[in-house]
């Protein structure tokens, strides 16, 4: 083949342009469900470290995802702005924290037993924050105010600002998928690739398997915890529904819907599950039904996800067929 031909298109560039320039030209409601697309990529990419990259099926990612937004609840002061210097490592601290203490027990299952034990760990956690005063019970509670970033008394940061707020989850989305790329090339991401492949196999070659296990895990909760610290910010209150298992089951949607082990496929779901959900929920408050038929017909037509239509409407446009992705 020839070397031109092999060269990829990099379009990310130039979706990070459209995304900075977005909020000159948006009005108020399309800046905020943007920012609120580029939080649930965040928490999609972070599943798809653990469903793509390494295997592991997790129904119960949200509690993560949960819990952070809750610390940062906890965190803040009732009525003054909380310090983004102690908020911000803390929530994703307690997502990590939380997974370590969960994967040190799950992760030693397999299979369907991994799946239904993750979720019962969620479930687990959901009652905490819904049948205790903990976090408000099953009403929730309220970020009165939002953190800032402060030196002395000059004000950095104010996530009050809705621009402000934007570009600094626009930063965290950009960081996030860095750190996945680096990681994923790493050491680390070649071991959780190869323990996807055949576990066995690496057993065999003397991989700690259960610690890198546990190492992917941990991280998956803490990018979990940094995408449930921006979403209490962006609303303002949390509740027990962010760590339920719907939660857990709609992300793990996006990951499927936009194509499992990729990072730019959990972008691609998350974009889509979100504008649909709203789409269809202008339509009908029923708006589940036309979102399964949505998934349905993509996992029986396009195997790999929507990141796969481009690659299948080329192979099928040069006469080659469509391949599964």
């Amino acid at each position: 083949m020839p070397l031109a031909a092999k060269k990829k298109r990099n379009y990310l560039p130039l979706v990070l342009l459209v995304l900075a320039l977005f909020p000159i030209f948006g009005s108020t409601y399309y800046n905020e469900l943007i920012a609120k697309i580029m939080i649930m990529t965040i928490f999609a990419m972070s599943l798809d470290l653990l469903v793509g990259f390494t295997g592991l099926v997790s129904f119960g990612h949200a509690a993560f995802f949960g819990v952070a937004a809750y610390s940062v609840v906890l965190l803040s002061p009732k009525y003054d702005p909380g310090n983004l210097w102690l908020v911000l490592p803390g929530a994703i601290l307690t997502g990590a924290a939380v997974a370590f203490v969960v994967g040190l027990f799950v992760l030693r299952t397999k299979g369907i037993y991994f799946i239904m034990v993750t979720l019962a760990f969620a479930q687990m956690i959901y009652f905490v924050f819904h049948d205790t005063p903990l976090g408000g019970g099953s009403d929730g509670a309220f970020l009165n105010v939002k953190p800032e970033l402060r030196i002395g008394e000059k004000v950095l940061l104010d996530l009050n600002e809705p621009m402000q707020f934007y570009y600094v989850v626009l930063a965290f989305l950009v960081v996030a998928y860095v750190f996945l790329r680096v990681l994923l090339r790493s050491p680390l991401g070649h071991a959780l690739a190869g323990i996807k492949s055949n576990e066995h196999r690496m057993l065999s070659l003397g991989f700690p398997v259960f610690l890198y296990k546990l190492a992917g895990f941990v991280t998956a909760g803490g990018l979990a915890g940094l995408a449930g610290f921006l979403s209490a910010c962006q609303f303002g209150f949390v509740t027990p529904e962010i760590l339920s298992w719907h939660q857990s089951g709609n992300v793990l949607l996006m990951v499927i819907l936009g194509g499992m082990g990729t990072l730019n496929g959990a972008a691609i779901g998350a974009f889509a599950f979100v504008v649909l959900q709203e789409v269809f929920g202008a339509l009908t408050k029923h708006w589940q039904l036309l979102m399964g038929a949505v998934i349905v017909t993509v996992v029986m037509v396009l195997p790999g996800g929507l990141s796969s239509l481009p690659r299948r409407l080329k192979g099928l446009l040069i006469g080659g067929g469509a391949r599964n992705g």
